[in-house]
C-alpha cells in the first residue's frame, strides 16, 4: 500500500504533483480488479512483457498532469505497478463501481487533500493518448463544473444505435470545444439534425464532487440506462465534456487484448 503522496510540486515525478492550473493540483488514479467475465485476469494481461496496467500507469505518467495512483482491489495488481516504479494503493475487493474505488484510494493516499482534483482514468486503456487525459481538466477550469469528462463525434454508422455506445446530450455550439452535458443514453439521442456524441468515459472531479458523488443513492435513471452518470445529473450535479477527436481503445476481450498487443507493437504506438 502507497504512503501519503506529497503534495510539493519541487518532488519528482511520478511522486510529485505538478500543478496544471493556480486553481487544480491534480491527481490521477486508476481503478483496477482482476474479474471481469470477458477477460479475467485483465489489468495483468502480458503486453509485450508488461502487464496492461503498467502500460496504462506509463501512459498516465506522460500526461504530467499529476501524481498517478492505481486503486488495486487485489495484491497481485499492487505488486505489479510498484516492480515497474509505480504507486499502488490497495483497497477493499467489494466496492461497486470504479469511482467507489478511486474515492477510497485518495482519501488514503492524500489525508490532508492537498489535490483539488480527481482524474479518472479506465484500467483498461493500454493504448490511451496522454493528451486525453490532459483534455478532461478543461471544463473545471469553469468553477461551475462539478465533474468533466470527454466526448467525440460519432462518424461510424453503426455506432448510432449500438446501445454498448453510449451517447452524450451536450450543448456544444458550432466552434466551441466543449460544452454542458445535459444526459447520458444507450439510444441515439437527442433527435433532430446535427451530430451525435459518443461519450468517452473518462473523468476529472473536483475533489469535494467526488465525495459527494459516492454519497449518493443510485438514481433512477441511473438504474434505467445501467450509467452512473446519471447519478450526478438526477442530483443537480454539473458535468461539462471537452470534445476530442479519437476515442481511446478499450480492452474488453481477449480479441481486443490480441488487437492491443498489435497497436502497441508499432513505434508510433508507444508514446514514448
Amino acid at each position: 500500500m502507497a504512503a501519503a503522496i506529497s503534495c510539493s510540486a519541487a518532488t519528482p515525478p511520478p511522486i510529485g504533483c505538478v500543478p496544471v492550473a493556480a486553481m487544480l493540483n491534480p491527481i490521477v488514479v486508476i481503478p483496477a480488479r482482476l474479474q471481469a467475465s470477458r477477460l479475467p485476469g485483465k489489468p495483468l494481461a502480458d503486453i509485450h512483457g508488461e502487464p496492461m496496467i503498467v502500460h496504462v500507469w506509463r501512459r498516465a505518467v506522460a500526461a504530467a498532469v499529476g501524481p498517478v495512483v492505481v486503486a488495486c482491489a487485489e495484491e497481485a495488481i499492487a505488486a505489479a505497478v510498484t516492480k515497474a516504479g509505480g504507486n499502488a494503493v490497495l483497497t477493499r475487493a467489494d466496492h461497486p463501481s470504479g469511482s467507489d474505488r478511486v474515492f477510497e484510494a485518495v482519501e488514503t493516499c492524500d489525508p490532508e487533500a492537498c489535490f483539488d482534483a480527481v482524474i479518472n482514468v479506465q484500467g483498461d486503456l493500454p493504448c490511451l493518448d496522454p493528451a486525453i487525459v490532459r483534455a478532461v481538466l478543461a471544463p473545471l477550469s469553469d468553477p461551475a463544473v462539478d465533474i468533466a469528462t470527454l466526448v467525440t463525434p460519432i462518424v461510424d454508422p453503426s455506432e448510432r444505435d449500438n446501445p454498448n455506445v453510449v451517447k452524450a446530450v451536450v450543448s456544444v455550439a458550432t466552434g466551441q470545444a466543449g460544452g454542458r452535458a445535459l444526459y447520458f443514453s444507450r439510444n441515439p439521442v437527442p433527435g433532430g439534425e446535427g451530430p451525435l456524441y459518443h461519450h468517452i468515459g473518462l473523468y476529472g472531479y473536483r475533489r469535494e464532487a467526488l465525495k459527494r458523488f459516492v454519497a449518493l443513492p443510485q438514481g433512477v435513471l441511473e438504474q434505467r440506462e445501467r450509467l452512473e452518470q446519471l447519478r450526478a445529473l438526477e442530483n443537480g450535479m454539473r458535468i461539462d465534456a471537452a470534445v476530442v477527436d479519437t476515442v481511446p481503445f478499450g480492452v474488453d476481450t481477449p480479441a481486443d487484448l490480441e488487437r492491443a498487443r498489435a497497436m502497441l507493437a508499432a513505434p508510433q504506438s508507444t508514446g514514448r
